[in-house]
């Protein structure tokens, strides 16, 4: 592999959520840059592992590790068996999250926390305890995975939403209390295609939104993380949006 030079061989990258979808594209690019990888899943089994075999067959070495995010003595002991395995963990993308649609009226207060344990406490918690290790060794790179959402109100997804801005502040707030030696910097996607995610009719009416007039891709996310965990030196509580311009409407 040539791809710029394997800048992140001898790094090791822990990617929860990375068993399907944008975690999965997201851990993929970071071996393809020469990283070992962790894989944290905790429904996504058979994907965990398709992700591990594909990143074995590019060259790095890869474990999955499953852990329930909103758990917090579950964190801590997926992290422990990273640093045991790979010996530390330089890079931590915080992909994990889920998307509820609910109204104000739909919400109770069950999907309420599970949406704020899953997309904000479980991301503050994995940062926090990953970050120990970086510390003793001043040095690491944290990514967060927020949302348009977070800027943007959509009244269909109270809670989501809201947790998303949260990871934004959080984001910020780590930024400050992790410098000098810790980058930490979030992304916030707009509106990603995937196969399947949306009807004809849905298409077409984000389309006409988007100043660059098309949706954007798992690759497009993945390749601003190679970004922040690669080329970065100075830039640190930042949110890059890759939306199209969606957030200019």
């Amino acid at each position: 592999m040539s791809y710029y030079f394997m800048q992140l061989k001898g790094k090791t990258a822990l990617v929860t959520g990375a068993g399907r979808n944008m975690g999965k594209t997201i851990a993929l690019e970071l071996v393809r840059e020469g990283a070992d990888l962790a894989i944290n899943y905790f429904s996504s089994k058979k994907g965990a592992e398709e992700t591990r075999a594909e990143a074995e067959n590019l060259g790095v070495k890869a474990i999955s590790f499953e852990a329930d995010l909103s758990k917090v003595d579950q964190i801590q002991n997926m992290v422990k068996k990273v640093e045991s395995e790979f010996g530390k963990i330089d890079i931590l993308v915080n992909n994990s999250g889920m998307i509820t649609e609910a109204k104000l009226d739909e919400i109770n207060e069950e999907i309420w926390d599970r949406t704020m344990d899953v997309n904000l406490k479980g991301l503050f918690f994995c940062s926090k305890i990953v970050s120990e290790g970086m510390r003793k060794r001043k040095s690491g790179k944290i990514v967060n995975i927020s949302s348009l959402g977070g800027i943007k109100a959509w009244p269909s997804f109270v809670a989501y939403c809201t947790s998303k801005a949260g990871v934004l502040m959080l984001t910020k707030c780590l930024a400050l209390s992790l410098a000098p030696d810790i980058q930490v910097n979030s992304i916030a996607p707009g509106i990603i295609s995937f196969p399947g995610d949306l009807d004809e009719v849905k298409r077409e009416n984000f389309i006409k939104r988007i100043p660059l007039k098309r949706l954007g891709t798992y690759d497009e996310v993945a390749k601003t993380v190679i970004f922040l965990c690669r080329d970065s030196t100075y830039i640190t509580g930042q949110t890059i949006l890759v939306d199209g311009g969606l957030d200019l409407r």
